[in-house]
């Protein structure tokens, strides 16, 4: 019988080889202003991103890089296997505002010639000397009226998103500047601005999410069980997955700038939830077997409910691995990095249940027998005293 409490000691090293390093990336980010350690997508700092294909596949993210520079634009650009150009920058005004609407903007179809002619009067001069059907309401849809203060209704004033390459604003100079130094653009798959007060609430709703789902998780399992020792090391057992995700994910984004968006937040609570769930399996199993088979030691009784488990906790951890892992491989870089990180915090949190949690247990349970001991031996020898 393999016996896994009596080995404690080296998984306990192998967690700690696994989360230092993880702990020292972290701690870069602040230390180097973000140069190192956990990089942040927009959705938490706030800026513009801008994903593009250029004609010429050729052209190198520092050469793109090198104009926005030149405009005066500080950012960061990485190229994807599939030809795009990601370009990431903490600017929030690239984008034009959209133009208030104005009376004049708005053009009723069903409106009667004469009432088209005095709409279109406040969009075109040559409106007001010629009120033949020439103005009708399609004339407010041509070129022409753009340049009035009912352009608001024209696409080409609003602020660009989806597959339409920028025309207008900082964002459409730089367009062109691009397209004169590397050449066309081909495609855009993506331009989208997130602002700082949007970016902080997430932030701040992240934090709240993944605080309030670890108190709870430690609460109902010490209720659950009657042990509080069993909720506090469930919590270690948590925070030893989310350090080792975390961790992986700094020293990621510090060698490849893999950023974190706010589906990593999601992945990080599925990952508490799924450890939690090997977790109480375990428990569950330790406190039949504590009744069933009490005259032993409680060290034995854990191995023997971590044994039993075993099969049951790898199975069901395998069979989710495989499908990430199909994700991974073929769903594209869309949901990468939530995929990553399901992957990642999957198989550390069937790790921790089996070889962190349980072990903790006992090493608590131990620690509370010595002290017992020493107290009952400390008693005799007051009394003698006295």
């Amino acid at each position: 019988m393999f016996d896994v409490i009596g080995k404690r000691r080296w998984f306990f090293a192998f967690s700690l080889l696994l989360t230092i390093p993880g702990v020292i990336f972290i701690l870069l980010g602040p230390l180097t202003n973000g140069r190192a350690g956990l990089q942040f997508a927009i959705d938490f700092t706030g800026g513009t991103v801008w994903s593009i294909r250029f004609e010429d596949a050729n052209v190198t993210p520092q050469q793109v890089q090198d104009v926005f520079e030149a405009q005066g634009v500080e950012a960061l650009v990485t190229k994807s296997g599939d030809g795009f150009t990601e370009i990431r920058t903490k600017d929030t005004r690239l984008l034009p505002a959209a133009p208030a609407p104005t009376p004049g903007a708005s053009v009723q179809p069903s409106a009667s010639p004469g009432a088209s002619a005095s709409a279109g009067a406040s969009a075109s001069p040559s409106a007001e000397a010629s009120p033949s059907p020439s103005a009708s309401p399609g004339a407010s849809a041509s070129p022409g009226a753009s340049s009035s203060p009912g352009a608001s209704a024209s696409p080409s004033a609003a602020p660009t998103a989806g597959s339409q390459l920028p025309t207008l604003g900082k964002i459409g100079e730089i367009r062109v500047a691009l397209e004169e130094e590397l050449g066309s653009i081909a495609e855009q798959r993506s331009l989208s601005t997130v602002g700082a007060v949007v970016s902080q609430d997430l932030v701040f709703q992240a934090l709240t999410l993944i605080l309030f789902g670890a108190i709870g998780i430690v609460l109902w399992i010490t209720y659950r069980f009657r042990d509080v020792k069993m909720g506090v090391t469930a919590l270690i057992s948590l925070l030893h997955d989310v350090i080792v995700v975390v961790g992986i994910f700094a020293i990621l984004g510090t060698l490849f700038n893999v950023q974190i968006d706010s589906l990593f937040v999601t992945a990080m609570l599925t990952i508490i939830g799924f450890s939690v769930h090997d977790t109480i399996v375990v428990f569950d199993r330790i406190r039949e077997n504590r009744s069933r088979h009490a005259g032993e030691s409680f060290p034995r009784i854990v191995n023997h409910s971590i044994l039993q488990t075993l099969g049951r906790s790898i199975t069901t951890s395998l069979t989710v691995v495989i499908t990430l892992l199909a994700l991974l491989l073929f769903a594209g870089g869309a949901i990468g990095v939530f995929v990553l990180a399901l992957l990642l915090g999957i198989v550390s949190g069937t790790y921790s249940s089996i070889f962190n949690a349980s072990p903790l247990l006992v090493v608590w349970h131990e620690w509370e027998d010595k002290k017992r001991l020493a107290a009952d031996a400390a008693r005799p020898s007051r009394r003698a005293a006295t």
